[in-house]
């Protein structure tokens, strides 16, 4: 009879690396309360390096803008995808993420031959992928990726903040801070906002089981309403 032990599968690590182009993925967006979560590849070119590449989080905003625009000139190819709202919602957050990265991957116009994700888990891909535990500090394309993933969102936030200027997105980017949770509190909820995450469900709950603010008025139970009151029936 053959023992427990040798029934028992163990996961080995892989000690070779596939030949061939490697490229780096990281997200921006998971924490927010607002807006999708944005993901990035990027294969960089060894022949043309990049200065300064870092976790984008221990970047100024000014580095971070500088840094997107040599990325994008010089690696071999990136790629930004992401996960709408919608999707946040009907999928969760963790789900909605690897969906973002995994769309990342595909729009790369060169195949890598293997992916460093950053984190602890993977998307399922058609390749060979490792995830990196602080890889976007540790591994310098996904770096490159995490700078790329920021600095898109952080612009479609300010684009979100030129819709909805009284939430404060240009300055928060969606999260919650004591800016934006005043903002809910007075404002409800509005379309871009995430409706599975409970500070915005409660904003939902408080403005009625059907309400949702469309820029500056409400939309509730089938009356749209501003301060003015009844303004039109759907």
């Amino acid at each position: 009879m053959r023992s427990r032990k040798f029934l028992k599968a163990e996961q080995a690590s892989l000690v070779w690396d596939a030949p061939g182009l490697m490229a780096g993925v990281d997200e921006a967006g998971r924490g927010p309360l607002a807006g999708p979560v944005v993901a990035a590849a990027v294969i960089l070119d060894d022949l043309r390096p990049i200065r300064g590449l870092a976790d984008s989080k221990t970047l100024t905003a000014l580095q971070r803008e500088r840094l997107h625009d040599q990325i994008m000139a010089k690696a071999l190819c990136c790629s930004v995808a992401q996960a709408s709202v919608e999707e946040i919602d009907r999928f969760n957050i963790l789900q909605a993420t690897m969906m973002a990265m995994r769309r990342a991957v595909d729009g790369l116009r060169l195949k890598p031959a293997k992916v460093l994700v950053d984190g602890n888990r993977l998307p399922v891909l058609d390749v060979l992928a490792e995830a990196i535990v602080k890889g976007d500090a540790r591994v310098k394309a996904i770096s490159a990726a995490s700078i790329l993933a920021k600095v898109h969102r952080d612009r479609l936030c300010e684009q979100l903040h030129l819709e909805f200027p009284h939430y404060g997105f240009a300055n928060h980017k969606g999260y919650g801070t004591p800016e934006h949770m005043e903002a809910l509190e007075r404002h409800g909820a509005c379309a871009h906002h995430r409706r599975s995450f409970s500070p915005v469900a409660a904003a939902y709950a408080r403005m009625g089981t059907d309400a949702v603010v469309t820029q500056e008025v409400v939309v509730a139970n089938g009356v749209v309403v501003d301060a003015t009151g009844i303004v039109a029936a759907p």
